[in-house]
């Protein structure tokens, strides 16, 4: 195996049909650590996607792709680019009318490998599709409990996760949780494009309600952080047009390169930490486990038949 200094700094890469250049592989984007000494280059973030790309690019196509750029890594600055008027000819993209000032905007479509590994090239580290698709954007294929903590402690976002996922089985509503690989959680419940992301929304609403009325000391619907402080935000907003989050198997801009990591539910527990889930080791873990995050993409679950039992 090649050592870092003997990796050239900028290549072509054969990727399918397409020629991607990439550029600037041995900069570092993680600095050393005691659990990475070396830290992680731009160059290993490229093969960790290039590697785990069959498993998490069913997550990614056909959605509109916001994407957020560490052209330096995770200490250097950051930006939003969610217009993206020039890119390959075949770097497949949608535009959108905004809903703010009625422009359209330009949306890269991560459809292959050889675009996952364009949006890694431009700076991107993790990844931030649309919950819909381009077939029916207005219909998210998924609804998301976020769970965001406020100067509180990752066990009481692991003691809410728990609530959220009693009180949906107990109204038979599938639900899959994974680390956000920052500090909070998300929890996923197939749709299957059935809903509008008004209807999604205001459902969601009154899980979090459910949850709030049995854990008001640890929970907030509060929007505003400085009302929420100690308490674990049950964020729903998250289920509106053109809102993102980092998806399954994406790396975070996090000390370590930490993963947003699909879980079982038996590990939801008290031993669980965001940290444990790296670039490093999220491979081996998928050799064993399996991709848990799968039912997400279903046909999802009876909305009406859920809201009668929560009424009861």
């Amino acid at each position: 195996m090649k050592t870092r200094e003997e990796i050239s700094d900028d290549v072509v890469l054969n990727i399918g049909k397409q020629k991607v250049a990439v550029t600037n592989l041995n900069k570092i984007f993680w600095p050393a650590t005691a659990g990475s000494p070396e830290g992680y280059t731009k160059g290993d973030l490229i093969s960790y996607y290039r590697e785990i790309s069959p498993i998490i690019l069913p997550y990614l196509k056909d959605r509109p792709e916001s994407l957020l750029r560490y052209p330096d890594g995770i200490n250097g600055l950051n930006f939003y680019h969610k217009d993206v008027e020039i890119a390959p000819k075949w770097v497949d993209s949608i535009n959108i009318k905004s809903e703010s000032d009625g422009k359209n905007v330009h949306y890269v479509i991560c459809q292959n490998e050889a675009t996952l590994v364009y949006l890694i090239n431009l700076g991107c580290i993790d990844l931030n599709p649309w919950n819909s698709r381009v077939d029916h954007l207005n219909n998210p294929d998924y609804m998301i409990i976020d769970l965001d903590p406020e100067e509180i402690g990752f066990q009481k976002v692991v003691e809410t996760a728990l609530v959220v996922h009693e009180v949906m089985e107990m109204v038979g509503i599938p639900n899959f949780p994974k680390t956000s690989g920052a500090s909070g959680m998300h929890i996923y419940t197939p749709l299957g494009a059935k809903y509008t992301y008004e209807q999604v929304r205001d459902f969601a609403q009154i899980i979090a309600v459910k949850v709030n009325e049995i854990l008001p000391k640890i929970t907030s619907l509060e929007r505003s952080p400085e009302d929420r402080k100690g308490k674990v935000y049950l964020d729903c907003f998250q289920n509106a047009r053109g809102q993102t989050l980092a998806a399954p198997y994406s790396v975070r801009a996090k000390p370590g390169a930490t993963v947003s990591t699909p879980l079982e539910w038996k590990e939801v527990n008290e031993k669980l930490t965001p940290q444990m889930f790296t670039m490093k080791n999220i491979m081996e873990r998928i050799s064993k486990v399996g991709d848990l995050y799968s039912p997400v993409l279903g046909k999802g679950f009876d909305m009406k038949k859920s809201l009668r039992k929560l009424s009861l």
